[in-house]
């Protein structure tokens, strides 16, 4: 087991840990916790010596295998279960079914296996770099927040896996109900060190907040004990009669352990503004269909009433059309049929995935802020911002020295900023820490309004949602209940189908075999430049986001040394590498597409021979 001992961490003047320490013991599964910026994902780099403690040490015994999630894409085999295959040691490279099995369970089916890797969307590519993961069989999974690129049924079938692992598991993530449902002790980095708890991270709070009130008590006793000695020092430290005596206290008070002022984390804090109305029914949808082509159709028919109040949930597999059925509700894209209409009352605020590129990245926080609401007033608008934890001068930081997490939060600000009574929100709690994730469901439940959120949190689900839209089996229906009831009434198709894969039977037709390695070949030799092209912007994509983020921590230490020239340089630099990688996303997406539906043709062809 691996064992941490008076780890010190710090990067310049922040302090992430001081005389940090723990045992990971046999078959524990950790939940780790702690605010953003903690230093959650520093301890995991400690832990895979990517990165070396200023003091104590990391112990790790003898072939004691680590695995860890990597987020970067580098795929070298052709198709998918040769890629995946990569992972087997030499002595298990021909058990292909370790490798089948943990592939089918994060949602890929037999006819994806002999399909390029780079194919896949960019969230099928994350599970890829899992199931490679997962088939190395490590003593120790180390996984920093593997719930972000996962839809729903994937997530249920991971904590399934986890929960069965037979060895020890650290997981970073914002997901409370997927930690809590995995976990056998919760971890935090609490005020520079760490403490940990057998039990779910609810108990684990609990604890802390009964340590943090004990803590209180003995601080206010010390402090009242100091004050009188500090009182008879000065009143009798002068006489000569009771200078011993004086100096006797003095001794006391320099033996004593002097307990610090707890320091408390800042929070997200949330209240949407409701902007009262008289309407019942704030939104009525009838038979809306959307599809980028007439034979690409991502949804038909859908059709609901939303009341003043409830709140709508859009769920389902990633891809599917959960943000597209939201941003043609929104009129950000135009329905291929049927009717949207709003009272006259309804006024709404859309947070979306794509929405942090409208933000003007030469504003300042509070700019953004005011372009939610001109008619705030300074006071407001500050509180707002200290809300989304910019107090400060960090309320004037320009957009483009914030991160993406940071972004988000703008994003969030500006919605609070609006009058509404109705919200859209899509995936609302990236970039969130748990505790910010418990304000925003208490905030949504609290709205007086109407909300539509899309969302794979299944515990934010059950928290907020009165009725889902579901995308599965190829279709999205409407749902007149909540996540619990559908599923006891329905459930996820493709649940059961994940424990009984069916292998498609391969023809013993000489004359079908050579035909399909005809088409094998016509295929590779048609998506070859397409995927040349793929991976080529691919690339570029990477290679400038690390140079963004490289030009983002020296625009920090530009704006802070006041150095304004190299300062405008910088953020112009930055704007056009950003806009950059916009066109390229386009152009990715693009020659994903056509490369799909060359991939989806073939496939066809080559299927009807089996």
């Amino acid at each position: 087991m691996i064992q941490l001992t008076n780890i010190s961490k710090s990067y310049s003047s922040q302090e992430l840990f001081n005389s940090l320490s723990f045992k990971l013991n046999s078959g524990n599964r950790v939940g780790l916790v702690g605010r953003n910026g903690s230093g959650k994902s520093t301890l995991f780099k400690l832990i895979l010596a990517e990165e070396s403690a200023d003091s104590g040490d990391v112990i790790i015994p003898k072939n004691y295998k680590i695995g860890t999630l990597r987020q970067h894409l580098t795929f070298n085999e052709p198709t998918l279960r040769e890629e995946a295959a990569l992972a087997l040691s030499e002595d298990m490279k021909y058990d292909t079914y370790r490798v089948e099995k943990i592939l089918f369970g994060l949602g890929f089916v037999e006819s994806d296996l002999d399909k390029d890797p780079l194919s896949f969307s960019g969230g099928y590519q994350i599970r890829i770099n899992l199931a490679k993961l997962l088939v190395t069989e490590p003593n120790l999974l180390l996984l920093d927040e593997p719930t972000n690129y996962l839809d729903i049924v994937s997530l249920r079938w991971l904590k399934s896996f986890l929960r069965s692992f037979e060895g020890e598991v650290i997981l970073i993530t914002h997901d409370r109900d997927f930690m809590d449902s995995v976990c056998t002790h919760t971890m935090g980095i609490i005020r520079k060190s760490l403490t940990l708890i057998e039990g779910n991270t609810y108990k684990f709070y609990e604890q802390l907040e009964a340590n943090d009130e004990l803590h209180a008590k003995h601080k206010i006793a010390q402090d009242k004990k100091v004050k009188e000695l500090e009182d008879f020092i000065a009143k009798n430290k002068a006489r000569a009669s009771t200078a011993t005596r004086a100096q006797s206290k003095v001794k006391e008070l320099e033996k004593m352990d002097l307990l610090d002022d707890l320091g408390f984390d800042n929070t997200l804090s949330f209240d949407f503004n409701f902007k009262d109305t008289p309407a019942k029914v704030l939104l009525d949808v009838k038979d809306l269909s959307f599809g980028y082509s007439a034979d690409k159709i991502l949804f038909k028919n859908i059709s609901f009433t939303l009341e003043k109040g409830e709140c709508l949930g859009i769920i389902g597999k990633n891809g599917k059309g959960k943000s597209t059925l939201l941003n043609t509700i929104a009129k950000e894209l135009k329905q291929l049929s049927g009717d949207i209409e709003y009272h006259g009352t309804t006024s709404f605020a859309h947070f979306g995935q794509t929405n942090i590129a409208h933000l003007n990245p030469k504003n300042s926080v509070m700019d953004e802020i005011y372009v939610g609401n001109p008619k705030l007033s300074e006071s407001s608008v500050r509180s707002i911002c200290g809300g989304m934890m910019f107090s400060g001068d960090s309320a004037k930081k320009k957009i483009a020295l914030l991160s993406g997490g940071e972004k988000s939060r703008v994003m969030l600000g500006q919605i609070l900023a609006k009058n509404v009574n109705l919200l859209f929100l899509d995936e609302p709690t990236n970039h969130l820490d748990m505790d910010s994730i418990d304000a925003l469901s208490k905030a949504i439940k609290n709205f007086k309004g109407s909300v539509i959120i899309v969302t794979h949190s299944e515990e934010l689900l059950r928290k907020v949602c009165d009725r889902l839209i579901i995308f599965a089996s190829d279709e999205a229906k409407y749902f007149d209940g909540g996540y619990d009831d559908f599923l006891s009434k329905i459930g996820w198709d493709e649940e059961e189908s994940n424990e009984k894969v069916k292998v498609v039977p391969k023809s013993n037709s000489k004359e079908n075999k050579k035909l399909r390695a005809d088409l094998v070949r016509e295929r590779s030799k048609t998506t070859a430049p397409l995927k040349k092209k793929v991976e080529k912007f691919e690339n570029e994509i990477m290679e400038l986001e690390d140079q963004i983020s490289e030009n983002h921590k020296e625009l920090i230490e530009v704006s802070n040394n006041g150095d304004s020239s190299r300062l405008m340089e910088l953020s112009k630099i930055v704007s056009d590498d950003e806009n950059r990688v916009e066109e390229l996303f386009d152009l990715f997406e693009e020659a994903q597409i056509e490369l799909d539906e060359i991939n989806e043709t073939y496939e066809t062809k080559i299927e009807a021979l089996n």
